[in-house]
Parts: structure tokens; sequence; C-alpha cells
């Protein structure tokens, strides 16, 4: 799923966008259940409400990015919020919401996402990168303190205009 220069890819058109839009209206559908009056499920359901939308919002922005480092940020963004998504329902529990069964369609969901985002990783292109100087985010085989490839392309007056 390399994305081609000449014609950008539609993050609409992706089935892990489609995926983190339908985990966002669950995860709705089940916050909307919460009680007005309980505030610490109030403040989770913001949370879960941000999570599920990261899931969708950081694939568009990935797919718009052209260096592997950004996509890589984006990636593991995503797998924070989705893994936080997946242990939501203990926290659901513990505060005493009641329907916490119908939190097994999301964590359901998540592993589906899961096995969507492993194949659109894997389809980055891992040469078309800069050096991450952080070291988290580089192409298999590049390293934080290696001598950037660019430096030795010749530079002349024309490259300013």
């Amino acid at each position: 799923m390399l994305e081609d220069e000449d014609k950008p890819i539609d993050p609409k058109s992706l089935p892990i966008f489609k995926k983190g839009v339908e985990i966002f209206e669950v995860v709705k559908h089940i916050s909307d259940l919460i009680p007005e009056d309980n505030e610490p499920l109030q403040m989770m359901k913001g949370m879960m409400l941000e999570d599920a939308a990261t899931l969708y919002i950081k694939v568009a922005g990935a797919t718009k990015a052209e260096l592997y480092d950004l996509k890589m940020e984006a990636a593991a963004i995503i797998r924070k919020a989705a893994r936080d998504l997946m242990v939501q329902n203990h926290s659901l529990q513990m505060f005493g919401f009641k329907e916490v069964e119908y939190y097994d369609i999301v964590r359901d969901l998540i592993e589906e996402y899961r096995l969507l985002f492993i194949q659109w990783v894997a389809g980055f292109d891992k040469w078309d990168y800069s050096i991450d100087r952080w070291g988290l985010f580089n192409p298999p085989g590049v390293g934080p303190f290696d001598k950037d490839p660019d430096e030795d392309i010749p530079r002349s007056d024309f490259d300013m205009e």
C-alpha cells in the first residue's frame, strides 16, 4: 500500500480510517450512556472520545505526511490511543458504569483495527525519510548518529532561486 506520488491517497478510502471512524461511533454511543452526575465517568468519557478520534484523525495526518519518521510518530500516537481504549472497561467498571459489558464491542473492534494497523504501517515508504536524531522513528538500518546522505548533494547558485 505504498503511496503513489502522482496520485494522493484519500485517507477516507483506507480500511484503517473507516475502522477508526466505526470505533469512534461505537465509543460515542456507549459514552452517551454515562450518567451526567458521575464526574469521574464524565472525565473518562472525554478521554475515551479523544482516544477514539485519534484512531482516524492521525491516520489522515500520516497519509498526508511524506516522511517515514512523521508517519511512524503518528503510528505511535495511534497505538497508545488504541491501547488506552483497550483497558478503559476496567476504569468504567471501577467507577460504577452499569453498561460496561457493551465495551466488549470496542475491544473486539480494536483487535480488528490492530490487524489493519499492522498492514498500514508495513506500507510506509522506508526510503522517504529524514534522520530522526532522537532515534525513535528511523527506518530499519538508520541510526540517530548516521551521516545524512543529503549532505553530499552538491549545491549550486541555481538552488537558491
